[in-house]
């Protein structure tokens, strides 16, 4: 069975064969039974119901940037409930509001559903959001969005962030000297999606929704793909620590370490021995949603965030961005959506 929703809900329970489709019911009496689900923003000023909502900006700035997730290269039905869908697209944006040292306030979610998709299954992917809110940032909510059509289930979300006066922290100001340090797992999302593919598709290698229950029940890794858990509250610790650069690792930890040796003009190396069990899994597999960050020696790294590296001189070479243990990172490096799976993507 491709899609969990199509005939099923998600307790495991027959849907009913009238039950109301996006289809039937229509754009309006959707959302009217969505809204109520959906978390609430405790920085609402005008929220959904206008054609745009207001929000309080103690600040004077605010951090937003958006992500979305499409069934098929993103996410499949047969391995993903609703909710967990609904968890993973406000998680994935909550993990980058709060890599910039901000405290997320608001969503603001678009989805464009089948035709034939229950309505019931668009209520549970408000309950992800809300479960995701409530879990992850207490008081950041969803305050508006869109409604539409496609044949491919997608949901984009934008996320906002309040900085409450400190400056943002950026990709661009490690320094040779600073110690690397991670908050959160690595390679575990990885591992449950390598699982999946492994044991929970057919015989045609079609993803199996009863195969991924075994799956789900015997590698405790899986959970971490459908719903990871990003460390929200330690990127502001990171910022008040002092940290001097910090991204959200999504497409896996060399990749993502990567980018921040080549913004910032230094070489990053990592320490295997800092990695875990599985480094190699922990170098490229991505969706864990740790947050990577750099901090002055002098500082004191705050909790959860545990040194896994240093920072470097480039020596010279700029395209010596990686090393491990002293030596130039090559391996496969993580997620990229134009040329397939890779690692944990997909």
């Amino acid at each position: 069975m491709a899609d969990s929703w199509r005939g099923q809900h998600t307790d495991g329970e027959a849907e009913p064969a009238d039950a109301d489709t996006v289809a039937s019911v229509g754009e309006i009496a959707t959302l009217r039974r969505i809204f109520p689900r959906l978390p609430q923003s405790a920085s609402t000023i005008v929220g959904p119901g206008d054609d745009a909502a207001v929000l309080a900006a103690p600040d004077g700035r605010y951090v937003v940037t958006t992500d979305m997730m499409i069934a098929g290269p993103d996410f499949r039905w047969a391995w993903s409930t609703p909710e967990d869908v609904g968890w993973k697209a406000a998680a994935t944006n909550l993990a980058d509001v709060a890599a910039m040292g901000a405290v997320p306030t608001a969503l603001v979610v678009a989805i464009a559903a089948p035709f034939d998709m229950p309505v019931s299954a668009l209520e549970s992917v408000a309950d992800g959001f809300r479960e995701a809110c409530a879990a992850l940032a207490p008081g950041c909510g969803v305050v508006g969005g869109d409604l539409s059509v496609s044949d491919a289930f997608t949901v984009a979300v934008t996320a906002f962030g309040d900085l409450q006066g400190r400056e943002p922290v950026l990709r661009s100001r490690a320094r040779p000297g600073d110690v690397v340090a991670v908050a959160g797992t690595l390679g575990q999302a990885a591992r449950g999606l390598r699982a999946l593919f492994a044991d929970a598709v057919d015989e045609n290698g079609v993803p199996d929704a009863v195969r991924a229950a075994d799956v789900a029940a015997r590698v405790p890794e899986v959970s971490v793909q459908r719903r990871p858990r990003p460390p929200i509250e330690a990127g502001v610790a990171a910022a008040l620590a002092g940290a001097t650069a910090m991204l959200d690792v999504s497409d896996g930890l060399a990749l993502d370490a990567g980018r921040v040796a080549e913004a910032s003009g230094v070489r990053i190396d990592l320490r295997s021995d800092a990695l875990g069990p599985d480094p190699a899994t922990a170098l490229s597999g991505g969706e864990d949603h740790a947050l990577l960050a750099c901090f002055p020696s002098e500082a004191s790294v705050p909790r959860p965030f545990r040194v896994i590296g240093a920072v470097l001189p480039r020596d010279g070479d700029e395209r010596r961005r990686l090393s491990v243990d002293g030596r130039p990172y090559d391996g496969r490096t993580g997620w990229d959506p134009y040329s397939g799976w890779d690692g944990a993507g997909g």
